[in-house]
């Protein structure tokens, strides 16, 4: 990544928290990006979780406090976040084979007349595009249905031991990558708060936000609709954005803003999930926490790890659990496969042992939908 302004650093780094024992997998390469960015002018305070990995303009993973808004430190997926609900379908009743055939209705998205009517119910008429709302998208996103294991802390939640769930990681789609690219060459020095480039852009990324939050909902809509059920939301966290604080502006990149004191943290399709609880009481953390258990091996790494057979990408489809992977992208099933992330049940020590998040609730993976490439 490198400084993005060659030769210009603040007099004094910012401080840099680190919420990793020694037993989690941290990429020394995104550590070398958490003390660079703690080096970019106006930066106050940079923190780093244990899912911390490398990114393409600063680390996976982490918050940052500055005096200025640095749109790299949101990237293109504005609005990206993890949305949890409770499913009033009985555990018995959801068969795996045939919940994975409905939840193919997911790849369409909502309807032109249906989505115009969200965004204008969402106050968002002409302000941003209807196209692609409901959609999921690629890389690490998904919808995953899931069945709690295990509840860790009743006194915390109405979640109930066999309730179902579903997951939904999911963004702004095209939005917020249009919204940086379309930026000009100032944003590589970041913006001053009251600047008309500060004020453009954090008006397209406050929408872009919205809009994602929105996308969520309504894939949730779909996917309990497909099942026949109703879905409830749990929380819904952001991950990648700006917000403003009394001392600065807070950017977080792959790490959750809390909602009313959850958070949902995403294993991956071979490991459970969990449902935190965050108190808010360590404040170098900047009042967040790990989003998911983190990349382990980046996606052009984990080509050569699996070997591309027939029996090899078969076997992706299925989770050590009994569940479905619903993913006929072969490149994206073997970028997403399990080992290419840590283990979330380390991440979750960690959080807890810094005092950061404790766990309310384990989910196992039964149906993670992704993409069924134009097959229906």
């Amino acid at each position: 990544m490198g400084n993005p302004i060659s030769g210009e650093r603040s007099a004094a780094g910012a401080q840099v928290s680190k919420f990793y024992s020694r037993a989690t997998w941290i990429d020394g390469r995104a550590e070398e990006q958490l003390e660079q960015v703690a080096g970019w002018p106006g930066m106050k305070a940079v923190a780093g979780f244990p899912d911390l990995h490398p990114g393409r303009f600063g680390p996976v993973g982490a918050a940052f406090l500055a005096d200025r808004i640095w749109p790299q430190l949101v990237g293109p997926d504005i609005g990206c976040g993890m949305a949890l609900f409770r499913l009033d379908l009985p555990r018995r009743r959801l068969k795996l084979n045939k919940a994975a055939r409905r939840l193919a209705v997911l790849e369409d998205g909502a309807d032109r007349d249906h989505a115009l009517a969200e965004l204008h119910a969402a106050g968002l008429t002409g302000l941003i595009e209807p196209e692609a709302l409901g959609t999921i998208g690629g890389g690490n996103h998904f919808c995953e249905v899931q069945v709690i294991d295990a509840i860790l802390d009743p006194a915390r939640t109405n979640l109930r031991k066999d309730d179902l769930c579903l997951l939904v990681h999911s963004g702004s789609r095209g939005r917020g990558a249009g919204i940086f690219q379309g930026l000009d060459d100032s944003w590589k020095h970041g913006f001053v708060a009251d600047s008309e480039a500060a004020t453009h852009y954090l008006t397209l990324h406050d929408v872009a936000t919205r809009w994602a939050r929105l996308n969520r909902a309504l894939i949730a809509s779909a996917a309990s609709d497909a099942l026949g059920c109703k879905a409830s939301l749990v929380c819904d966290t952001v991950h990648n954005h700006v917000t403003p604080r009394s001392d600065g502006w807070l950017h977080r990149k792959g790490a959750a803003c809390p909602e009313a004191g959850l958070a949902p943290l995403a294993g991956s399709r071979e490991t459970p999930s969990y449902l935190l609880e965050v108190p808010d009481l360590v404040s170098g953390a900047l009042g967040s926490v790990s989003h998911g258990a983190g990349r382990k091996y980046d996606r052009s790494s984990m080509h050569g790890r699996i070997r591309k057979t027939r029996s090899e990408l078969a076997s992706l489809t299925r989770n050590r659990f009994g569940g479905r992977v619903i993913c006929e992208d072969r490149d994206l099933l073997l970028e997403e496969a399990g080992q290419a992330y840590k283990d979330p049940d380390q991440v979750v020590r960690d959080l807890s042992c810094f005092g950061l998040a404790t766990a309310v609730a384990r989910m196992l993976p039964l149906v993670t939908f992704k993409t069924t490439g134009g097959i229906k």
